[in-house]
């Protein structure tokens, strides 16, 4: 059964079961005004995406958003058996990095301590996963919160302030067990997903520095090892920071059958599917690009693609040129629309997509061939958050109120 919080869930009894239940009517959404130009405090959105609905693809009321820990910059949280919510937090209050977990009462939501023991925290934190029925919980490094404020500065990766590791959790003694450094191939792994499948021991990350997607496995010993599967090419481009642009993987999914991986490249513009039936050999399936950096009427020039892709057009919907690029997912349980928000955080928006701040995020769908694979934008489906009450806002990480492909863990 998944685990939710307050008894309220539909409680599948398997990820197959749960892809045919009823279509998603509502999506939550964190929108953020810290660190813009907005003095308002950040809060959750909830959007009606039921398209027989007379409030399709609008906003109800915001509800504020106030965390009190230890620890600061929370990203992920997943329900707990118990009945406990589990929050990953990615510093301190100093803006250092420190990679530790937040327990919060699933009733109440007040804090009840941390999940990690005093001391064991990793040194950069992001994303998690956990597999109960094999003891295991992975996580997942960003950066320290100082160095990422004000935007991607190359000498901060020299400096060690962001990460490249994953690291190893026994799940009931909440000690940690082992760190995987993926190298610098590996640098900045961001979303973390296991397969859905409970007897699965492994799953995917992905690493957005240098654009690749590593496996990570158990092997025979009982020892933890990745591998790289998927690498996204750099571009050679004029007109840009660098004289490269890499993809910049920031979120990844998988589909409740665990047949198809979903990915975004936040600087390039693109949302891929690969077919992962062969778990070792990912084939790339789908393919849509939805704004970016690298827009044909935009400022920079391609001098040389790998891929011969050529610059794709401006993501027009609507009448609305959408600021931007695809950046975090999300899946509907049959896997027939997948959603997208195109905020990735606030002073990385601010330097690479400064358009995004003045006109606010917006949420997309995807329409998804499940049989051979294939992305196609829905060209009637728009949220547009630059018309928030007060002021245009950055809409995040998108979940269901019942669970969903990134949220739901079988026991």
């Amino acid at each position: 059964l998944t685990a939710n919080c307050s008894g309220c869930g539909p409680g599948y009894s398997s990820p197959l079961e749960a892809m045919k239940g009823p279509r998603e009517k509502i999506v939550y959404l964190p929108c953020i005004y810290r660190n813009t130009e907005i003095l308002k405090p950040d809060y959750l959105s909830t959007v009606d995406v039921d398209p027989d609905s007379d409030t399709y693809c609008q906003m109800v009321e915001p509800v504020d958003l106030y965390y009190k820990s230890g620890l600061a910059n929370p990203h992920t949280s997943h329900c707990l058996a118990n009945g406990q919510i589990m929050i990953s937090c990615m510093g301190d209050p100093s803006g250092f990095g420190k990679g530790g977990f937040v327990l919060l009462d699933g009733e109440t939501f007040e804090v009840t301590g941390n999940w990690e023991h005093p001391g064991e925290e990793a040194p950069f934190g992001y994303d998690f996963w956990y597999q109960p029925r094999h003891n295991v919980m992975m996580s997942t490094e960003w950066g320290a919160p100082r160095a990422l404020i004000d935007g991607f500065n190359p000498k901060d990766v020299q400096q060690g302030h962001y990460g490249q590791r994953i690291h190893v959790w026994d799940w009931t003694t909440r000690r940690k067990l082992q760190s995987l450094d993926l190298g610098e191939d590996g640098a900045i792994p961001l979303e973390i997903r296991f397969l859905h499948n409970p007897d699965e021991l492994q799953g995917y990350v992905g690493c957005a520095l240098r654009s690749n997607v590593f496996r990570f496995y158990r092997t025979e010993k009982g020892e933890w090892e990745a591998e790289k599967v998927i690498s996204i090419p750099s571009k050679k481009v004029e007109g840009w920071m660098l004289p490269e642009m890499p993809g910049l993987i920031t979120d990844i999914l998988i589909s409740m059958d665990d047949r198809f991986l979903y990915f975004s490249n936040w600087l390039h513009g693109d949302i891929r599917q690969y077919d992962i039936t062969n778990r070792r050999k990912p084939r790339l399936v789908g393919q849509v690009f939805l704004g970016g950096s690298l827009v044909n009427d935009g400022p920079v020039k391609v001098l040389d693609d790998p891929e011969n892709h050529g610059q794709p057009n401006p993501c027009i919907i609507k009448g609305k040129r959408i600021s931007g690029a695809p950046q975090m997912l999300q899946l509907s349980l049959d896997g027939k629309r997948l959603y997208v928000t195109t905020s990735l955080y606030s002073g990385w928006d601010k330097q690479f997509y400064p358009d995004m701040l003045r006109e606010g995020s917006v949420m997309m769908q995807i329409n998804v061939d499940t049989k051979k694979g294939g992305l196609t934008l829905n060209e009637n489906f728009l949220v547009d958050f630059g018309k928030e009450p007060d002021g245009p806002a950055l809409a995040h990480e998108l979940r269901y109120p019942g669970g969903d492909c990134t949220s739901d863990i079988w026991i």
